[in-house]
């Protein structure tokens, strides 16, 4: 008996040191040590949670820790993850979102349900939920004044190319119409205090207009999430016929590149500093009295090196306005300096490398157009 489990534990770890699977099958996280039995992939810790919510799919063991016998290594060897990929992921639309590790625990389950139960990429040409240019339902919206979140009736159509929504049931007319090419949507469960939470952003007389939404069923979220990118790439394939897909599909729906607290001071740089809610979102720095807020205070466009943008480490010498936290960096651009200050030096230094990886991109020819946001500035 001794042997035949040294033969079938060498014979795992032949099959586990495969280069096809030494990422997650399902989030990419490096060095996987868990496996499912009966799908034959290799997966992290995370995502074998997910799985085992799904038992009727899924069998999951650990690689380390959990007897496996022969046939089951067999079954291993024969599948791994490069061979269940190509059946499971077979016609993935191009624009579907494919979560990593990083993104949150919806997303990351809404995919495996909807690889290995609902098979939703195994045929070509599949009719799925967000993929027929129109999508119609309810969504729990956070009132932009009252914060309390009422369900409100949310129409997308890839004819019109835009986003609808309706105070009431019955009503005629759409409180917003928002154009397509102008909104993101990115997962904030903890931001909004909700599991399947999402944010809509649009841009309003060239201000960026934020909407909190949510529902029940994280399925019907993610199918949202999913619908506004079809729709999306459909209307950039109209709008840009010599883009190739890759280009258009990283043109659509985006994560913020950070969020979280800073102090900042006024453009005098002589009054007290006040803690706010900053959100990087690419070119764009804009800061919020609350990250709830529908609107956000000032917004500042943060541009390329060559352009005479820069980050430094700490504040000017001098620096009158009193602050709270120590931790400083300043944002230097052709008019005039940002001041800011962190709570740790944590924060300092992944501020500075999120500001730094934009400022080191050379700006296209549309952010140069939408370079007059530099003179919108911080008011005190």
């Amino acid at each position: 008996m001794a042997g035949g489990n040294e033969r079938s534990m060498k014979a795992l770890k032949e099959v586990w040191k495969r280069a096809e699977n030494s990422l997650c099958a399902d989030c990419g996280k490096p060095d996987p040590d868990w496996a499912s039995s009966t799908l034959g992939v290799f997966i992290c810790l995370s995502c074998s949670g997910i799985h085992r919510n799904i038992p009727s799919i899924s069998k999951v063991k650990s690689l380390k820790m959990d007897h496996w016998d022969d046939a089951q290594v067999q079954f291993l060897a024969k599948h791994g993850n490069a061979v269940t990929k190509a059946t499971y992921e077979a016609h993935i639309p191009i624009y579907y979102y494919q979560p990593n590790y990083n993104d949150c625990q919806v997303l990351r389950e809404q995919w495996i349900r909807a690889k290995y139960e609902r098979k939703e990429f195994t045929e070509p040409g599949k009719q799925l939920p967000y993929s027929d240019g129109v999508k119609e339902g309810i969504l729990w919206k956070r009132g932009r004044d009252n914060g309390q979140f009422l369900p409100r009736k949310f129409l997308l159509s890839e004819r019109e190319g835009c986003l609808k929504y309706f105070t009431k049931q019955d009503a005629k007319e759409p409180k917003i119409n928002v154009k397509i090419d102008v909104i993101n949507a990115t997962f904030q469960p903890v931001k909004i205090g909700n599991p399947n939470g999402l944010q809509i952003t649009y841009l309003k007389d060239n201000k960026t207009r934020n909407i909190f939404v949510y529902h029940e069923s994280g399925k019907e979220v993610v199918d949202w999430f999913n619908a506004i990118r079809s729709v999306q790439f459909h209307y950039l394939k109209v709008a840009f016929p010599i883009a190739s897909n890759n280009e258009i599909k990283n043109r659509l729906t985006r994560n913020f590149l950070k969020e979280g607290y800073m102090e900042k001071t006024g453009p005098k740089q002589r009054e007290a500093f006040k803690r706010r809610w900053f959100t990087l979102d690419h070119r764009r720095l804009m800061y919020f009295k609350d990250p709830l807020d529908a609107f956000a205070k000032g917004e500042v466009f943060v541009g390329s090196r060559e352009n005479g943008y820069s980050v430094q480490k700490g504040l000017p010498s001098g620096t009158q306005g009193n602050f709270s936290w120590h931790y400083g960096l300043t944002i230097v651009t052709p008019d005039r300096e940002y001041l800011f200050t962190c709570e740790t030096e944590t924060d300092q230094l992944d501020w500075i490398a999120a500001f730094t990886s934009v400022i080191n991109q050379a700006m296209t020819p549309q952010e140069y157009a939408s370079k007059c946001l530099d003179a919108v500035s911080f008011p005190s």
